[in-house]
């Protein structure tokens, strides 16, 4: 946007044609989430539309830095992608810095307000951190993106990496159909992840390989977390006709039906078989050793860094790449 005598438009200006406050048009700029959505989609449209830059401009040099973003660190999965970039900018001679948005907003404007400040030669946002307003304002900086395991609702042209999570789901549950169980309950994850419905998917589509209709009563939310995995289990085995077998969407869920089994004096594999999915190092460590997906984490990672340093370089835009899913079969499964 432009004024009659060219110059470049201002916030302001900006504001007037949105009909806002110059202080709503900043929040946008800034990915703040005290906007209402329509407010948010006006004044998007208008920064698209009119080339709104910052005055200050980004170095083309490379910066030598990787940013990476969680929505928070608590487990072994953030941990297994951080190792996978890392190897990735160690051979490029490029630092990997680690933040997380478990403090919402405020950790999300000190994110921002860094990278404007400072120099990144891209960003990976992994998880929910790739949905919402942060892309839009780091694509307003000109830094690269790519999304790792990205949430549904993610753009759909943002380079993304992830993994075959309904293939591993579908052979996961067949594994226990092929075993003779049919009363199989699943314990999903976080709703907002692409993953999360794609391993649903692929338990019902095995289900439906075999016959078999898949009890909606064995079906529990959890939140890829020990302790969902805990309760949900807890649920599951409280009921008056359990399951023989559980399909838990991530390991640490999987090692929290261990724990509600313990609690109950239910054996492993028994009385109950458990699949996870990942393949997580504690999966090997576990009394019974988990039968688990290998999720090929480090390689994850791996790829979007390269993907990150490729965007950098003024490379083509990849699309969303899929890695495979395998399953490990351990001791915690066995015949119906």
């Amino acid at each position: 946007m432009a004024d009659a005598s060219g110059q470049r438009a201002t916030i302001a200006a900006i504001a007037r044609a949105a009909k806002v406050s110059p202080a709503t048009v900043s929040k946008v700029w800034n990915g703040r989430s005290d906007v209402s959505e329509a407010t948010r989609q006006r004044v998007e449209a208008l920064l698209r539309e009119h080339d709104y830059r910052a005055r200050a401009t980004r170095a083309p040099a490379s910066a030598g830095v990787i940013d990476v973003v969680f929505p928070e660190l608590d487990c072994d999965w953030e941990g297994e992608h951080i190792r996978g970039i890392e190897a990735v900018g160690r051979a490029a001679g490029v630092r990997t810095v680690v933040s997380s948005l478990e403090r919402g907003g405020a950790a999300q404007r000190q994110l921002v307000s860094r990278l404007r400040a400072g120099r990144t030669d891209g960003v990976i946002l992994a998880g929910v951190t790739g949905a919402g307003p942060l892309v839009a304002v780091l694509r307003r900086m000109g830094v690269p993106v790519v999304g790792l395991e990205p949430a549904r609702s993610a753009a759909p042209d943002l380079p993304a990496v992830d993994a075959a999570n309904w293939a591993g789901a579908r052979i996961a549950t067949r594994h226990l159909l092929g075993l003779g169980h049919r009363r199989i309950a699943v314990i999903t994850g976080v709703d907002q992840l692409l993953c999360s419905r794609a391993r649903l998917d692929g338990f019902f589509a095995a289900h439906d390989e075999f016959g078999v209709s898949p009890d909606p009563g064995l079906i529990e939310r959890g939140d890829f977390d020990f302790p969902s995995g805990v309760a949900a289990g807890g649920r599951l085995l409280d009921r008056p006709d359990p399951p023989t077998a559980v399909f838990a969407c991530s390991d640490h869920m999987a090692l929290g039906v261990y724990e509600a089994a313990r609690r109950r004096r239910v054996p492993i594999p028994g009385r109950l078989s458990v699949v996870g999915f990942d393949d997580l190092p504690a999966a090997r460590w576990a009394a019974p050793p988990l039968t688990t997906v290998l999720q090929p984490l480090r390689a994850m990672g791996r790829l979007a860094a390269e993907t990150i340093l490729a965007l950098a370089g003024a490379g083509p835009a990849p699309g969303r790449s899929r890695l495979d899913t395998e399953l490990v079969v351990r001791s915690s499964t066995a015949s119906r």
